[in-house]
């Protein structure tokens, strides 16, 4: 069995930001309805194409009024006004409202032409077809005029803006059913390794499910990518190659998992280069050293450890902000937030950044890791923690800067 040694060790947040600067944001669009495009990214400037509300309007429950019949209205001495209509929110009143008279009005009701006021409720008391109001009120109070919530032409919502539903409330109350997005981007996933074997498959003695298909595209769809899982690929580099190169044809990003290092049958630092223009091989993080990248006709090929925690904790610091620049995010998925060690931790190697998966309480981080090839390490993880090493302990109590995973990714 042949081994071969890493050469010089790349820094990972310079490999980050060198893939960044390389991220070409999709630019296919696609159309959809409101109804399903919530959280996804607008493709273009859309305007109201009518007024809302179209017409004066009450908001609030009360009685219509023209306001100059109330000016002497007080508790001691309050205006008897006739009640001519009632009107829910779906009722116009066909004449005009003449002195001493009111109309019943329920929010959103249209105001009666001669009305200028809504008295509220509370200020008033109903006698039958009276009522009395007991004080004065502004012209246009409790009313929304025409195009106070949005004129006719105003612009709602520009390319790069995320459909939040305020945002797809405002298109639909403007007038718009559909809005053009920008298409999510697609991701595809390649493992390799004659050990793996599908999941829904019992594993021979010597081989394990693979399952790094499931965790990486459950993160990649969460964070908004059409994600592709194909199925284990055996030790073969003619097979890795030709598998990748399928692939790369039809996707934006290309993941692929496991044969990434430099054993004998560590196959992606061979098909890489005869692929695309090799970016790296080998980074000083921990868990996470064997991860590799190239560039290929604009698109980005990487390659992570197979081992499950190496995997995913690549994912998070590394994946995840290409993804966002890929599919146009407006805010990052990670946010970092300052937190104290719950315990001790380390001695962390000297020259490395060490990823510290974590569980927060309260502003205390606790470390959940137990090793590289251990799923559970990052199962009750809510956060992880980029930290420099120089071979010593971090002491309990050391605050340190972690990066939330937001439900559902953590």
């Amino acid at each position: 069995m042949e081994m071969t040694a890493f050469g010089r060790l790349g820094s990972p947040l310079a490999a980050r930001r060198r893939l960044l600067s390389l991220v070409r944001p999709v630019t296919r669009v696609e159309t959809l309805p409101l109804g399903e495009a919530a959280g996804r990214i607008c493709a273009e400037t859309v305007r109201a194409l009518e007024a809302v509300p179209a017409f004066p309007r009450a908001s609030w429950d009360g009685y219509a009024v023209r306001s100059r019949d109330l000016r002497a209205a007080s508790r001691r001495a309050p205006v008897t006004l006739r009640v001519v209509a009632e009107l829910h929110a779906e009722e116009f009143y066909p004449g005009q409202l003449g002195p001493g008279q009111a109309a019943a009005v329920a929010t959103g009701a249209p105001m009666p032409r001669g009305a200028d006021a809504v008295v509220i409720f509370e200020e008033t008391r109903r006698e039958g077809a009276w009522v009395r109001a007991f004080g004065p009120v502004s012209p246009g109070y409790a009313v929304v005029e025409p195009g106070e919530d949005m004129p006719r032409g105003e612009r709602l919502v520009i390319p790069g803006q995320a459909l939040t539903p305020a945002r797809l409330g405002a298109l639909g109350a403007g007038g718009r059913l559909r809005v053009k997005v920008f298409a999510r981007p697609r991701v595809a996933l390649v493992p390799n390794g004659n050990e793996l074997v599908p999941p829904g498959t019992t594993p021979r003695r010597g081989q394990i499910r693979e399952f790094n298909n499931v965790t990486l595209g459950a993160l990649l769809r969460l964070a908004g990518a059409e994600v592709t899982p194909v199925p284990p690929v055996p030790d073969d580099p003619r097979q890795i190659e030709a598998k990748l190169r399928e692939v790369l044809r039809s996707h934006d990003l290309v993941l692929a998992t496991g044969g990434s290092s430099v054993g004998e049958r560590d196959y992606l630092p061979q098909v890489f280069p005869r692929i695309g223009q090799m970016l790296f091989h080998g980074l000083s993080v921990r868990p996470g050293k064997p991860t590799l990248a190239a560039r290929a006709g604009g698109k980005l090929l990487l390659g992570l450890p197979g081992h499950p925690t190496s995997c995913l904790s690549n994912a998070f610091w590394l994946v995840l902000p290409l993804l966002d620049r890929l599919g146009r995010r407006p805010r990052p998925s990670l946010r970092a937030t300052p937190a104290r060690l719950a315990r001790p931790y380390g001695p962390l190697p000297r020259g490395f950044l060490t990823v510290v998966p974590v569980r927060l309480d309260r502003g205390w981080a606790t470390p959940t890791f137990r090793g590289s090839s251990a799923i559970t390490s990052l199962v009750g993880a809510e956060g992880f923690a980029l930290l420099s090493g120089r071979g010593q302990r971090v002491p309990r109590g050391e605050r340190i800067p972690i990066w939330e995973l937001p439900f559902p990714l953590g």
